[in-house]
């Protein structure tokens, strides 16, 4: 796969004309080849009215051609599976094991959404049929379904070259629903970007697409992602990342003439409950299964369990003795880039500035690159709870213990917390009962509960929930991870009196598609 660091704008590339930048191994700091080019304001422009022009005709397509493009899509990643691991390896030290996962990850989310597409029930078609004798006044005939947004700007995410980027979650459940997809790609790995883009495009020439179907454009910096937000023919906007970032989409967003959706997924310190029946089972496994999730990625997974509670109790010390020994003998990790180092160098100063770290793993001299160590922060209660910005996520391989005078103290910790993608419960069902209080608190910060499991594992399912109150994302209604993603995307549109003949296929009596629908507000029965 020849990469060009060209734009994609349909059939045609972009016109290299924009300023160049380049990726760069996070490892050696070497800069990889080729030269990426922004897009213009003319090329950004371009990739949206493509979208716009592709969405008259892909907005109408069936459930069952859709899933042939994303299967066909997701074929081509398992062809290119090693070139697109070893590629993401050079532009982000990931480890090789963990991309090629990620690149099965990508085939399967696609898959999952073409089959979520072509069974059909997802758009909830409704009919009432028309009650002309009701007194006293008739009832017309009404037939509702959800309905395509129109083009959907993704934003690539860091962490993830693949799973949450060009062809990720948000672009494969954003593409299910019928809507056009502009990619704005990740400046950090562009030639990992190229690539992907290059398996989507093939997949939409192949299933005899509009070609606007799928567009991406490149920038090291933000004016092209501003630029697609504010075009008027954008209709949602969906991205990973920081809480700055977000922050400012969700502003731009909400400050256009016509506001459109942004579904953002932004930051979350995932707080981890450590109940006394998970202390009783040893401090020593405890602290290796803490560390190993906190550290897992670098801590550069939006899972990461930043806030660690911990009851005061002679186990507890055990289980903190144990946490600083690993700290402090770990390994130093490579973080994705230096913008990434630099923050995660900051934010940790600023915390030991106040609460010098507990444990902290040693650099070598000649450290280079993205390097960083491990870090490990305590504190009591009442502190945390009187400085919130210590619940603020910090992105790399650190923690922050707080230290309870009992499990009590949990529930005014909970309440005191924003919102979470997830908060975890470590222990037995004893635990359970006794703090039923403190799992309805977290039920109503968190978009995902987990009980004896820590939370860096987000699996792709029906049933999934990444998501969560602000500022864990812009909206907690939606997930960005699971089949459930699509209804970002879509927006319900009701048919008043129309002939039969002229209603979509979903809504039609004789339901040519074989979709359940719901009539009269009951199941229907075939």
């Amino acid at each position: 796969m020849e990469l060009t660091g060209l734009s994609f704008l349909g059939t045609r590339r972009g016109s290299g004309d924009g300023a160049g930048f380049q990726a760069f191994n996070p490892q050696t700091g070497e800069a990889l080849p080729p030269v990426y080019h922004a897009a213009s304001a003319a090329e950004v422009d371009a990739a949206v009215q493509l979208a716009a022009e592709a969405f008259a005709s892909y907005s109408q397509t069936s459930g069952r051609a859709r899933a042939a493009f994303l299967r066909r899509a997701a074929d081509g990643f398992e062809a290119h599976k090693q070139a697109l691991a070893e590629r993401a390896h050079l532009e982000t030290a990931l480890p090789m094991p963990r991309l090629l996962g990620e690149v099965g990850r990508t085939a399967g989310q696609l898959r999952m959404f073409a089959g979520v597409v072509e069974e059909g029930s997802w758009v909830q078609a409704r009919i009432d049929p028309a009650l002309p004798d009701r007194q006293p006044m008739p009832r017309p005939d009404l037939r509702s379904m959800l309905r395509a947004l129109g083009p959907v700007v993704v934003f690539g995410a860091s962490n993830f070259p693949l799973a949450f980027s060009v062809a990720g979650g948000d672009t494969a459940s954003a593409l299910a629903a019928g809507c056009p997809v502009v990619v704005k790609a990740h400046p950090a790995h562009p030639g990992t970007s190229e690539m992907a883009a290059m398996i989507l495009s093939e997949a939409v020439a192949a299933e005899g697409l509009h070609p606007g179907v799928f567009t991406m454009v490149f920038d090291a910096g933000i004016e092209a992602g501003a630029a697609l937000v504010r075009h008027p023919l954008t209709r949602a906007v969906a991205f990973t990342g920081s809480l700055r970032a977000g922050r400012a989409l969700m502003d731009l967003a909400a400050a256009r003439p016509d506001p459109i959706p942004c579904f953002t997924e932004m930051s979350s310190g995932n707080p981890v409950f450590v109940l006394p029946g998970a202390l009783r089972k040893g401090p020593a496994a405890l602290a290796a299964t803490v560390f190993g999730s906190f550290t897992l990625g670098a801590g550069q997974f939006c899972t990461k369990p930043g806030i660690v509670l911990v009851p005061e109790a002679p186990e507890g010390q055990a289980f903190l003795d144990e946490l600083k020994a690993l700290v402090e003998k770990a390994s130093p990790f490579t973080l994705l880039t230096p913008g990434i180092a630099r923050e995660y160098g900051r934010a940790t100063e600023v915390r030991a500035a106040e609460n010098p770290a507990a444990a902290q793993a040693a650099l070598p001299e000649d450290a280079m690159g993205c390097m960083a160590g491990a870090k490990l922060f305590t504190v009591g209660l009442d502190e945390f709870l009187g400085r919130p910005a210590l619940a603020e996520e910090i992105f790399g391989p650190d923690t922050l213990l707080v230290h309870c005078n009992r499990t009590e103290d949990y529930v005014r910790a909970a309440r005191a917390l924003e919102g979470h993608l997830t908060a975890t419960l470590l222990g037995d069902e004893n635990d359970l009962a006794a703090n039923a209080e403190l799992i309805k608190v977290l039920e109503q910060k968190a978009g995902r509960l987990i009980f004896n499991a820590m939370p860096t594992g987000v699996e792709v399912t029906h049933a999934m929930v990444h998501g969560g109150p602000y500022p864990a994302t812009s909206d907690p209604r939606f997930t960005s991870v699971g089949s459930l993603a699509i209804y970002r995307f879509a927006r319900p549109v009701c048919f008043q009196g129309f002939p039969e003949a002229t209603l979509p296929p979903e809504l039609q009596d004789a339901n040519p598609l074989g979709i359940r629908r719901l009539r009269d507000g009951k199941p229907e029965t075939h």
